[in-house]
Parts: structure tokens; C-alpha cells; sequence
């Protein structure tokens, strides 16, 4: 049985601000090096993952813990344990459209492009709302401009991409940022440890 903790970390910023947090709580250098995936510390062993993908490898058992935005959680109705909110990697899903055009929302034909399909179809079926949701992977902000929809569902931070691309944010959908969470079978066998982390971080980040 492994007696670390496995935490399942989303590559880029966050999983470095997340490293520098254990850092100052132990004292020590926690970072990934050559490109390597699996970064073992203290008894701790770290998992750089695709951030879509770290609620499957957090509700399957492959990691104990993992750090994720709370959109990809709601995207995905991770079957998980949610702990605490880190407040690091904060952003907003906003709707945008094209800067100075309203969306006609009783538009028979609507059309909204996203990355988050879950999300979006949540958002309209509460406001009894009929639109084709387009599923994109990327580069969200092209689609309205080259007509293949009427306004996008996106992640914003600044909103400087929409504004550079000639759009504008015109409703917020929710807030997020990145979130501590737990396996549901890690959370019972090994709770002790997973809640000292879990007030380590809290100290840590309040």
C-alpha cells in the first residue's frame, strides 16, 4: 500500500503556485525537474495531469488529493470530496460577443460556441433559454468573429483576450478558482493525513 499522499496537480501556474505553498509549509524545495511527471517530497508524491483530467484521476483513486478549478469540477460532476478553496488561479466564465452587439436571447437559431459544454447548457436550460451549444477546444474568441456563432461561454481573467479580439464580456456566469480536493476512499483510509495537510494549507493560505 502507498503511504504518501498522491496529489494530482493541473500543469502551468497553478501547479506552481501550489508547489510553493508546500514549500513554505515544510521548508524545502518542491518543483518538477527534465520534464518529469512525478515529483516525490517529504511523503508527498506530486502528479503533473492534464487540468480536464484531474477529477478522473482524483475519483478513480489514482491520486489521493488533487488541485482543480471549480469549473472543470462542475464541467465534469466530479464524484469528489471538496475541501478548500486555495484561492490562487481565480478566474470567471463570462459570456462574450462581438464589442457593442447585445444577444438576442429569443433568436430562434441561437448559437453559443464553448469549452464547456455542461456548464452552458446548465446555464440556458434554468433560463428556459433554446440555443445550440458548439462544442470548440480552443481559440474560442475566432468563432463569433467568423460568424460561426453568436457569443461564446469562456474562462476570463483580465478580459484583455476578449477585448484584443474585438469582444466584450456581457454576463458573468460564475466564479472560480482552484480547489482542494479528495478521493472519497483516500478521505476515510486516510484521513489523519489528509487533514493535517488539508489545516497545513488552511494556515498557510488564510
Amino acid at each position: 500500500m502507498n503511504n504518501k499522499l498522491t496529489i494530482a496537480l493541473p500543469k502551468g501556474r497553478i501547479a506552481l503556485d501550489t508547489l510553493k505553498i508546500f514549500e513554505s509549509i515544510f521548508g524545502s524545495e518542491f518543483s518538477f525537474s527534465d520534464r518529469k511527471l512525478i515529483l516525490n517530497r517529504e511523503n508527498f508524491q506530486f502528479l503533473l495531469v492534464r487540468n480536464q483530467d484531474i477529477p478522473t484521476y482524483v475519483e478513480y483513486g489514482a491520486a489521493d488529493l488533487g488541485i482543480v478549478g471549480l469549473d472543470v469540477l462542475v464541467e465534469n460532476s466530479a464524484d469528489v470530496v471538496k475541501l478548500l478553496d486555495l484561492k490562487i488561479g481565480k478566474c470567471k466564465i463570462c459570456i462574450g460577443a462581438k464589442k457593442s452587439e447585445q444577444i438576442d436571447y429569443s433568436k430562434p437559431d441561437l448559437k453559443i460556441a464553448t469549452k464547456m459544454e455542461n456548464i452552458a447548457k446548465t446555464y440556458f436550460a434554468k433560463r428556459s433559454i433554446c440555443v445550440d451549444i458548439i462544442k470548440l477546444n480552443g481559440s474560442i474568441e475566432l468563432a463569433p468573429l467568423v460568424n460561426l456563432c453568436d457569443g461564446i461561454i469562456d474562462l476570463v481573467e483580465t478580459g484583455s483576450t476578449m477585448k484584443s479580439n474585438g469582444l466584450e464580456v456581457i454576463e458573468e456566469i460564475m466564479s472560480s478558482s482552484a480547489y482542494l480536493v479528495a478521493n472519497k476512499n483516500s478521505y476515510y483510509s486516510k484521513k489523519v493525513d489528509i487533514l493535517d495537510i488539508y489545516n497545513k494549507i488552511k494556515k498557510e493560505i488564510d
